[in-house]
């Protein structure tokens, strides 16, 4: 039996520089027979040239649409807001299945081009744990942002973040946020939840290696439920909880507006405002490298907060590498879609398609 033909699709989203499929990992999926193409994008970390050299097909950015039906198109991120079918069975982050804003009209393309989706954040083994995440890095990258608003605002320099852009390595990150914390002798209570996760531990080693103080809360301290007026006896606060269910809110609207708050820097790693299960419904629509923050409260005492969907893009190369290879052993899968990880996630988008 021929091996799956899988075509890595350029990003779209702005600034999204990560790519679903390295060079690396590539060459490994042709060794084993798969055949890879792969599209131009001038905003990819990685050229379209190490893929070349090692015998990838090359086309034009977003030309997937003429791709043969049977391909398997791989990307990162949402498609673009389009109505036309889609045919094809994709692999992406589709953020579609907690009833985000436009789930519906999104998996209903599927349902009119009888193509399949086969959603990142749902390749889960039979644990129900996820195979494959970036979220050691956009908590990694979302403390380092945070930690850089609060220097600045310690500074009084304005804008309190500027625009964001990826960095050459992690090294070279901790160093820009070390060098900027020096700048004042202000001590730094930072505040962490979701700390045992992946994407608290990459906070928290974050905010560890350039000096500061963390305090790591788990289920351990939010299992009485919320709100939580601890949150505004510190600095920073990043959020790095995954929920699949609806919880008391971590922080209130009225709460922010204490004359005595202390938090002047929020960091939702988790991201999700358009969600029915928001922990911190204090803000309404996400932020962006280019417009990085969104005030909370104005005044003397301000709180602003960062909501940034694809913080590992702050460190692309890394980012990707790492998810790469977890995801490698299922990519090798691909030619059995009705066994593990991909069996889970078709029975997955079954469901949901059931909801329409």
């Amino acid at each position: 039996m021929s091996k799956a033909h899988i075509w890595l699709r350029a990003e779209t989203k702005p600034l999204e520089e990560r790519i679903a499929l390295t060079p690396n990992v590539a060459k490994q999926l042709l060794d084993a027979g798969f055949k890879i193409t792969v599209e131009e994008s001038e905003q990819s970390a990685i050229s379209s040239k190490p893929y070349r050299e090692i015998g990838c097909d090359i086309q034009p950015a977003h030309s997937w649409r003429e791709a043969p039906l049977d391909t398997i198109i791989l990307g990162l991120k949402e498609l673009t807001e389009e109505k036309w079918p889609l045919a094809h069975k994709h692999i992406h982050f589709a953020h579609v299945y907690k009833n985000q804003q436009g789930w519906k009209e999104v998996l209903q393309r599927f349902t009119q081009g009888q193509g399949q989706l086969f959603d990142l954040e749902y390749l889960v083994d039979e644990n129900n744990r996820r195979i494959a995440a970036f979220g050691y890095w956009a908590g990694f990258a979302g403390a380092a942002v945070a930690l850089k608003a609060f220097a600045r605002r310690s500074q009084q320099m304005a804008p309190v973040l500027p625009k964001l852009a990826s960095s050459k390595n992690q090294d070279t990150l901790v160093n820009e946020i070390k060098s900027l914390l020096a700048l004042s002798d202000k001590p730094v209570k930072v505040l962490v939840i979701g700390a045992k996760g992946r994407s608290g531990r990459g906070a928290v080693e974050m905010a560890k290696s350039v000096g500061v103080q963390v305090i790591e809360w788990d289920i351990e301290e939010t299992k009485v439920g919320g709100p939580f007026p601890q949150l505004l006896e510190c600095d920073v606060v990043v959020n790095c909880v995954f929920v699949q269910a609806a919880l008391p809110p971590f922080l209130t609207t009225e709460m922010l507006h204490q004359a005595n708050r202390r938090l002047s820097i929020i960091c939702d790693v988790s991201c999700d405002p358009y969600g029915d299960y928001n922990p911190l419904p204090i803000y309404d629509t996400c932020t962006t490298f280019s417009d990085p923050t969104l005030r909370l409260v104005e005044g003397d005492n301000p709180l602003d907060l960062i909501a940034i969907d694809h913080l590992p893009s702050l460190l692309p190369v890394e980012s990707s590498e790492d998810f790469c290879q977890q995801l490698l052993p299922h990519l090798l899968q691909l030619d059995n879609l009705e066994q593990g990880v991909w069996q889970r996630a078709n029975h997955t988008f079954n469901q949901k398609i059931n909801q329409i």
